[in-house]
């Protein structure tokens, strides 16, 4: 294994644990504590660093090397996971969701970091397999800090629970610190007099990154349809006598590990093309076939049948294979993209991007909900898919304008 993919896949698992923790654990353990439902849907709000991390993501490209940002914003997660321990939720909640809070964006400092490390340390042939590495070890992070960490949560209890995060961070210090490769080259004196934090000049200079505009658009507007249905499917066949235990194993561990089977798939696939647009397309084109065969089955489904169930099962597992694929090739092109980019503003570039996927994920799964309780799951399943022809539609401009 080479030692630059075994240090990436390090700091991308122990950046997945704070989302893990805070999307599948956290929900649990606060209702389990009698929290209202008003302040468990206000820990969404304790996501806000990631969508403004680029705004400190110059900060990190142009002061200090890429080891010593890993270093404090790892030392960061330790004195945030050792503040939670201290403290329990039913008793002090906003300190808690302050600490969490900080957690927040500890990890999203840690996540321009090792992006920008990514970019640099990837030659051209090496960005497929890193991105799988990217996916692959954020989606396991996750899952650990979910599934995993909920799973013993009876035996660990809130403060050992955090504490053993705080060990696991340190380990991950240890590990960055003591690492042979040389992780970034201090900026060249002309780098460092051209520091500049206008808002408006950083922007010009990443939108004249070839390419990035149209990357930009792809990549907000490439996972609203599959969005709808990853979030929407489990609950609708819940409504329909699905039990939670089935849905947890099929669309939990399972889905997971199509997902993790497509990401790694997605890698190889991008090692070995020379034209990624055309292969993103025709995955785009797949995808669509299998949320077909979803909005058909929202249609005609139910549960005194048991072929539907399979049917549904199989649909999950599709979903999930073709949205690991398509994310690290779209990871893949934002990086070689990324990779055209000044030296001085690619973790602020890469962060950019990054941020523009995460928002658009995040304001259409907002809205998904609303939108199922006025039309229903059929008729909304069919928006979900017109949304996902957009992506196909938007590849093929981008592939007559590169023609």
């Amino acid at each position: 294994m080479n030692p630059k993919y075994v240090l990436l896949g390090v700091l991308y698992f122990v950046q997945g644990i704070p989302y893990g923790l805070q999307s599948g654990l956290l929900p649990i353990y606060f209702r389990m504590a009698g929290l209202s439902l008003t302040k468990i849907s206000l820990t969404k709000m304790l996501f806000v660093p990631w969508i403004l991390k680029v705004l400190w993501a110059p900060l990190v490209d142009q002061y200090f090397t890429k080891k010593t940002w890993l270093v404090l914003s790892l030392a960061g997660l330790v004195l945030a996971s050792l503040a939670c321990s201290t403290m329990t939720p039913e008793i002090h909640f906003f300190p808690v969701a302050t600490a969490l809070l900080f957690m927040n964006f500890f990890a999203s400092v840690q996540d321009v970091a090792v992006d920008g490390l990514a970019v640099w340390l990837l030659g051209q042939e090496e960005v497929g397999y890193g991105n799988t590495i990217q996916v692959v070890a954020y989606k396991l992070g996750s899952v650990m800090a979910g599934g995993g960490l909920l799973t013993f949560l009876h035996l660990l209890g809130w403060g050992p629970l955090f504490s053993s995060l705080a060990v696991i961070y340190l380990l991950a210090i240890l590990y960055t610190w003591r690492s042979d490769l040389r992780l970034r080259r201090p900026l060249q004196e002309s780098q460092a007099k051209s520091r500049t934090f206008n808002p408006w000049r950083i922007l010009r200079g990443l939108l004249r990154v070839p390419g990035t505009p149209w990357i930009a658009g792809f990549v907000f507007i490439y996972k609203i349809g599959e969005q709808g249905a990853t979030s929407m499917f489990p609950l609708f066949l819940l409504d329909r006598n699905f039990s939670p235990r089935k849905l947890g194993f099929w669309n939990g561990i399972v889905a997971t590990v199509f997902s993790i089977t497509g990401s790694s798939l997605g890698g190889h696939l991008m090692s070995k093309q020379r034209r990624p647009l055309a292969l993103l397309k025709t995955l785009l084109v797949l995808r669509i076939c299998g949320l077909l065969f979803q909005t058909l089955l929202t249609a005609v489904y139910t549960d005194r049948v048991s072929a539907f169930e399979a049917a549904a099962v199989l649909s999950i597992c599709i979903q999930h294979f073709f949205a690991g694929v398509v994310t690290t090739l779209t990871f893949s092109i934002m990086m070689h993209c990324t990779q055209k980019a000044d030296e001085s503003i690619q973790a602020t570039h890469y962060s950019f991007l990054a941020t523009l996927e995460v928002l658009g994920k995040l304001l259409f799964s907002s809205l998904v909900g609303s939108l199922v309780d006025w039309l229903g799951f059929t008729a909304s399943f069919w928006i979900f898919l017109s949304f996902s022809l957009t992506s196909v539609f938007y590849t093929l401009r981008g592939s007559l304008a590169g023609s």
